[in-house]
C-alpha cells in the first residue's frame, strides 16, 4: 500500500480535500497536531504548543496512527494528513528544538520508506480563518508554508503542487497525481 502525505499551510483546504478523498474510498489518516491540541484544550490547557512535550506528543500520535492505518484492497493508496516532516516544520516555526523523539521518527520513516517521496503540497487559498486550534494569521501562514517547503526539501521529498482552485479540481489533481505515481511504480516494477 502506497502512503501519500497531503500537506500545506494551515487553512489551505487540506481537510476538505481529505473528506472528499475519503468519500471516494481512499483510506485517510487524520492529522495528529490538531488532535493533540483539541485533547489538551478539553483538559483546560488552551495553549498546549507552549508545553515542552508538545512536539513529542504529536510524534507519538502520528506514529500510532500510521501503524494502525489499515490498507485498503481497493484504493491505490492511503493519504495521510501531514507527517513527521510537518512536525519538524512546526517545531521550526514555533522556535522549538527538534527533539530526540522527532529525530528518531524522521530517521525511522526514512529508513523504512514509510511515505512516498512525492508529497502532495496544497497551496494556500489566499486567506486563513483562525480556529481554536489554528491561531495563525494569513501572513503567518505564508511563513509557515515556506518552512514546510524547506523541511520537506531538506529531507529529500519532491513536492507536487496542488494549486488554489475549486475543491473538485483540487481533488482531481490529487487523485491524478496518485494515479500517475502508482502507474509509474507499477511500470517500473517497484513494490
Amino acid at each position: 500500500m502506497r502512503r501519500f502525505v497531503l500537506t500545506g499551510t494551515p487553512g489551505a483546504g487540506k481537510t476538505s480535500i481529505l473528506r472528499r478523498l475519503a468519500d471516494l474510498g481512499y483510506p485517510v489518516v487524520e492529522e495528529a497536531a490538531t488532535a493533540v491540541i483539541a485533547r489538551a484544550q478539553t483538559q483546560g490547557d488552551m495553549e498546549p504548543w507552549e508545553r515542552a512535550s508538545f512536539i513529542d506528543d504529536i510524534v507519538v500520535l502520528q506514529r500510532q496512527r500510521q501503524r494502525e492505518a489499515h490498507p485498503s484492497t481497493t484504493a491505490p493508496a492511503q493519504v495521510f494528513d501531514r507527517s513527521p516532516i510537518c512536525t519538524h516544520a512546526l517545531a521550526t516555526y514555533l522556535g522549538l528544538p527538534v527533539s530526540r523523539a522527532l529525530t528518531a521518527e524522521i530517521e525511522r520513516i526514512t529508513a523504512e520508506e514509510t511515505y512516498e517521496r512525492q508529497v502532495l503540497f496544497v497551496r494556500h487559498l489566499g486567506f486563513c480563518e483562525p480556529t481554536s486550534a489554528r491561531r495563525i494569521s494569513f501572513e503567518e501562514s505564508l511563513v509557515f508554508e515556506k518552512i514546510h517547503e524547506q523541511s520537506y526539501r531538506l529531507f529529500g521529498y519532491e513536492l507536487i503542487d496542488i494549486p488554489a482552485d475549486d475543491l473538485s479540481r483540487r481533488v482531481s489533481a490529487v487523485t491524478s497525481a496518485i494515479a500517475r505515481h502508482a502507474s509509474w511504480v507499477a511500470d517500473a516494477g517497484v513494490n
